[in-house]
């Protein structure tokens, strides 16, 4: 008899369960779209779902039993595919800021123009034109591939100086794009040729080109170029969480505004780290940017008519957790990394004791063997012509196997990434959809 009845009851929660889904569905289908003020679209480049697993084991309490949830996680709604316009279905920076900006397709390398190379109406500039205050803040410099997405239209992501140009020629009732641009890019808008940076101040931009100088911006509109190309990088950094300082100061300057905003916060570097196959680096971008989701829901507690929408432009780097057919992974360990592989080459071939400086740096130990092996690879590399690089993946290797951390490319890979929102109109992002679909929601949402 207690047989029989654990089946009646399996069924009886099978068909609650479905009864759920159903109406749950029916209700999403028809709801009418809930449209908040406030709009804050994150990005994490390069973020695929290997990412939010190896921060959540990365930043685990040991001395519990259960793994803790991590920010992430509490957040996840649904999964976003990713294909450009053409049969490669792997898309670059480019192409997909393009789809999450506008809505549209288009081929790897454009800036958010058509395959024919016209234009493509940008929600920042849709927001712009509706008189909201808009913003950008990110940590690779403000005209790569993403935030140029937004705020700008070129035949090709590589052309820095053009797309720096074109942020003072794309006007919207005769005002830049983005009331607010913090990041990096000092090299593309002060060059021989021009000094962008007084177009701006003509247009009533306050401008720094310091992060330590963040509080003297009082007001909108505001400029800040706080490295020639990207940011310095998390690891190592003075400021290992330059991505929430930037957010906080955004927000607080654009709450004093009384209008609705739009703003676009892309964690750029998870991507760069995802490129090297370095997974050190990866898990402190990708803490600054817990940080900063954190940050910024903690301000949507206190303005619950403001929305978040965060997703990732692609995967990068076929990040695996576990590798060579072990049944385990050490992210813990890499909480131990205190430098940039990197860096970490570059001292320990002008030290005498390179081996004791990658023990202060690194806290991993060594086998005998791998002493030996790592000896011979440094006295390799100074014979090399870029030896501080060779030593660097000789590095990043070894970090990889006290993890046990695998990779599949240096590039980008066609996995599904990750949807996560919070706040008034969340319900919206539930579910698996095309990155158009997020951007066609959002812009939907700005225009009523």
């Amino acid at each position: 008899m207690q047989y029989l009845l654990k089946p009646c009851a399996l069924l009886l929660l099978l068909l609650t369960v479905f009864s759920a889904y159903s109406t749950t569905t029916q209700l999403t289908a028809t709801q009418k779209l809930v449209v908040p003020k406030n709009i804050i679209y994150v990005i994490g480049d390069g973020m695929g779902p290997a990412y939010t697993s190896a921060y959540r084991y990365f930043n685990d309490d040991p001395s519990t039993k259960m793994v803790e949830q991590t920010i992430f996680d509490k957040l996840l709604v649904g999964m976003s595919s990713t294909y450009p316009d053409d049969d490669t279905y792997v898309t670059d920076s480019a192409a997909a800021a393009t789809a999450l900006a506008t809505s549209h397709k288009t081929y790897n390398g454009a800036i958010a123009v058509t395959k024919e190379q016209q234009p493509l109406t940008t929600l920042l500039e849709q927001a712009k034109a509706a008189g909201k205050t808009t913003a950008v803040i990110v940590t690779s410099q403000i005209n790569h591939a993403t935030p140029a997405s937004f705020l700008a239209h070129n035949e090709h992501r590589r052309n820095y100086d053009e797309i720096a140009d074109s942020y003072l020629t794309n006007l919207i009732n005769g005002q830049p794009v983005a009331d607010i641009m913090l990041g990096g890019g000092k090299r593309y808008f002060i060059r021989d040729d021009t000094d962008l940076t007084h177009g701006f101040i003509e247009h009533g931009y306050q401008y720094i080109d310091d992060i330590d100088q963040l509080n003297q911006l009082t007001r909108i509109p505001a400029l800040g170029l706080f490295a020639d190309k990207g940011l310095a990088p998390a690891l190592g950094s003075k400021h290992p969480t330059r991505l929430m300082t930037m957010t906080d100061k955004a927000l607080q300057l654009v709450s004093s505004r009384k209008q609705p905003f739009v703003m676009m916060v892309e964690a750029s570097q998870i991507d760069w780290c995802g490129h090297s196959n370095d997974i050190s680096c990866a898990m402190a971008e990708m803490d600054d940017l817990a940080k900063t989701v954190r940050l910024i829901k903690a301000y949507i507690d206190t303005h619950p008519d403001t929305l978040l929408v965060m997703t990732a432009d692609h995967s990068t780097g076929g990040l695996s957790l576990g590798r060579a057919g072990t049944y385990q992974w050490q992210g813990q360990a890499l909480k131990q990394v205190t430098m940039m592989p990197n860096d970490i080459a570059q001292k320990m071939l002008r030290s005498e004791q390179p081996l004791v400086f990658w023990q202060q740096t690194t806290q991993l130990p060594l086998t005998k063997e791998q002493k030996l092996q790592l000896t011979e690879t440094i006295m390799t590399a100074k014979a090399q012509k870029r030896p501080q690089k060779y030593l660097t993946k000789a590095l990043k290797h070894l970090i990889d196997t006290a993890t046990y951390t695998g990779w599949t490319t240096s590039g980008h890979d066609a996995v599904d990434v990750q949807v996560f929102a919070y706040g008034k109109g969340y319900e919206a992002f539930i579910g698996h959809q095309d990155n158009t679909g997020i951007a066609a929601t959002i812009m939907q949402m700005i225009d009523q």
